[in-house]
C-alpha cells in the first residue's frame, strides 16, 4: 500500500489547468491562433499528437550526459534503449546504410547543431564559405555585416559568403568558385533558410575537394522533402549533414548531426569521434530525452508511404502558390521554387517586407519578412518568405493556395492604400494608419472562416474558444 502525499508535494499531480490557469490559458489561446491563422512561415509546421505526447513525456526527469552505453549517470537503460532507436530510424527515414553514416540524435537546435559541426570539423579562426544571408542563407553559416560578426559562426571563424546571381536569383557557382580558389576554406557549406532552388551538391563537392576541405549540407528545411525523396539527397557528397526536426520533417524543435563513416580510419580522429566529442561536453549538456522521443516518433512517421505522400503535396502547393502569384504580376526570387518555400521580392511595389508581415498578420496570415537578393540591410528586407508544410500538413490542397495567392493579393492592395495614406516611410506611421483601414477587419474575418473549416493536426480544436481582447 502506497504513503499518501505529503502536503508540500500535493500540487505535483495537479493538472495544468488547475494549478496554473494563465499559463493554462496562454496555452488555449495560442491553440486558437494556429486553428484560426493560416500558417505560412517556412520554418514552422504541425507536428503530430503522438509527438506531443512524446515530447511531454516523464522522460524530461532523466539526466543522461554522455552516449548509449557511457552515460555520467546512472539509470539510463531504457534512455539508451530510446537513444539508439532514435539513431536507427534516423539512418533509415534517409536511406542510410550504418556502416557508412552514423548519427548524433542530442542536438537541442539546428543552429546549437551546426555550431557543434563548426566545432567538430574547424579550429578557431580556420576559414568557412557559407550562403549568404541576402542571398537565403542562414545566420549560422558565418553571416556578418560590414561592420559587425552577427554569428557565433563568423565570430570565432572566418567567414567569407558566396551569393545567387542578382539576374536568375540562382547560386552563382562559378564565383563561389573563383572565389574559393582565393579564400582556400578548410569548410564549404550548402544549404539555406530562403533559397527556393535545389542544390548541385555535386559541384560544391568538387569545389571542396579542390581546397581539400569539408563539404557540410544544413538541410534543416528540406530534410522532410530529401527524407521523401523529393529533393536531391546531400549525402551522396557531403561530410556532414545537419538538420532540424520541426521544418518539413515535421517532429519536434531540435537537430540532428549525421557524419560520414570511412574504413579503416583512427577511431580517435574519426568524425564520429569528433561530432559527438562537439555536442558533449563541448557545446551543450545533458540531452533532453523527452525531444529525443519525439524526435523518434517523428522519424518513425517520415519512413511511411504517408509521408510521402505529404512531401509531394507540399511541392505541389507551393507550385500552385508561385503560379497564382506570379498571374498577379508579382516577382519571385529564381522565377519560382522547387521545394515548399517561396521568397518574394516586394520591393518593385515599393512596399518592405515588414509593412506586409504587419498587414497580412492584421488579417490573419503569417509569414515572416526576409532579405531577399540586393537589399542593403536586414533590418528594413525587401521581401516576404512563405512556406507550404504547414498548412499542407492541415490538408490544403493546390486549389486551397490558389485562395491564399488571392488573399495574399489582397493584403498587398490594402498595403498599397494604407502606404499612400500614411505619407511616410516609417512602419509606426504604417501600422496607425492600418488601424483606420475598415477593409482589414472584412479580410480578417474570411480568412479566419477559410483557416478554420480545415482540421487541426495534433489536438483537436472543437471547443477551442477565441480569445477576447
Amino acid at each position: 500500500m502506497s504513503k499518501p502525499v505529503e502536503s508540500y508535494n500535493a500540487f505535483l499531480n495537479t493538472p495544468l489547468a488547475e494549478a496554473d490557469p494563465e499559463v493554462a490559458q496562454i496555452i488555449e489561446h495560442e491553440k486558437y491562433r494556429q486553428f484560426a491563422e493560416l500558417e505560412l512561415i517556412a520554418s514552422e509546421n504541425f507536428t503530430s499528437q503522438a509527438v506531443m505526447e512524446a515530447n511531454g513525456s516523464a522522460l524530461t526527469n532523466k539526466y543522461s550526459e554522455g552516449l548509449p552505453g557511457a552515460r555520467y549517470y546512472g539509470g539510463n537503460e531504457y534512455v539508451d534503449q530510446l537513444e539508439r532507436l532514435c539513431q536507427e530510424r534516423a539512418l533509415a527515414a534517409f536511406k542510410l546504410s550504418d556502416k557508412e553514416w552514423g548519427v548524433n540524435v542530442q542536438p537541442y537546435s539546428g543552429s546549437t547543431a551546426n555550431f557543434a559541426a563548426l566545432t567538430a570539423l574547424l579550429k578557431p579562426f580556420d576559414r568557412l564559405m557559407g550562403l549568404d544571408l541576402p542571398s537565403g542563407g542562414h545566420l549560422t553559416h558565418g553571416y556578418q555585416t560590414d561592420k559587425k560578426k552577427i554569428s557565433s559562426s563568423s565570430i570565432y571563424f572566418q567567414s567569407m559568403p558566396y551569393r545567387v546571381d542578382m539576374e536568375t536569383g540562382i547560386i552563382d557557382y562559378d564565383r563561389l568558385e573563383e572565389n574559393a580558389q582565393l579564400f582556400r576554406p578548410q569548410l564549404l557549406i550548402c544549404g539555406a533558410s530562403a533559397y527556393p532552388r535545389d542544390w548541385d551538391y555535386e559541384r560544391m563537392r568538387k569545389i571542396a575537394d579542390n581546397h581539400s576541405a569539408y563539404l557540410l549540407c544544413d538541410m534543416a528545411h528540406i530534410s522532410g522533402l530529401v527524407a521523401a525523396g523529393e529533393q536531391e539527397s546531400p549525402f551522396k557528397f557531403c561530410d556532414i549533414v545537419t538538420t532540424t526536426t520541426h521544418k518539413t520533417l515535421r517532429g519536434p524543435r531540435a537537430g540532428l548531426i549525421f557524419y560520414r563513416k570511412r574504413e579503416g580510419e583512427d577511431k580517435k580522429e574519426s568524425l564520429e569521434a569528433r561530432v559527438n566529442q562537439a555536442v558533449f561536453p563541448s557545446c551543450q549538456g545533458g540531452p533532453h530525452n523527452n525531444t529525443i522521443a519525439g524526435i523518434a516518433v517523428a522519424l518513425k512517421q517520415a519512413n511511411t508511404p504517408e509521408f510521402v505522400a505529404y512531401a509531394k503535396q507540399v511541392r505541389a502547393n507551393t507550385q500552385a502558390l508561385a503560379k497564382r502569384l506570379t498571374g498577379y504580376g508579382y516577382r519571385l526570387s529564381s522565377g519560382g521554387s522547387e521545394n515548399h518555400l517561396i521568397l518574394w521580392d516586394l520591393k518593385p511595389l515599393g512596399l518592405t517586407g515588414s509593412k506586409i508581415e504587419k498587414i497580412c498578420e492584421l488579417v490573419n496570415i503569417t509569414l515572416n519578412k526576409n532579405s531577399v537578393c540586393g537589399d542593403k540591410s536586414a533590418v528594413t528586407p525587401g521581401g516576404v518568405r512563405i512556406g507550404t508544410a504547414a498548412l499542407t500538413s492541415r490538408g490544403f490542397k493546390e486549389a486551397d493556395f490558389e485562395r491564399i495567392g488571392e488573399l495574399l493579393h489582397r493584403t498587398v492592395e490594402i498595403s498599397s492604400e494604407v502606404q499612400k495614406e500614411c505619407g511616410s516611410k516609417l512602419l509606426k506611421d504604417f501600422i496607425a494608419a492600418a488601424a483606420k483601414s475598415g477593409k482589414i477587419a472584412v479580410l480578417q474575418k474570411e480568412v479566419e472562416a477559410f483557416a478554420t473549416s480545415f482540421p487541426m493536426p495534433g489536438f483537436d480544436a472543437t471547443n477551442l474558444k477565441k480569445p477576447q481582447h
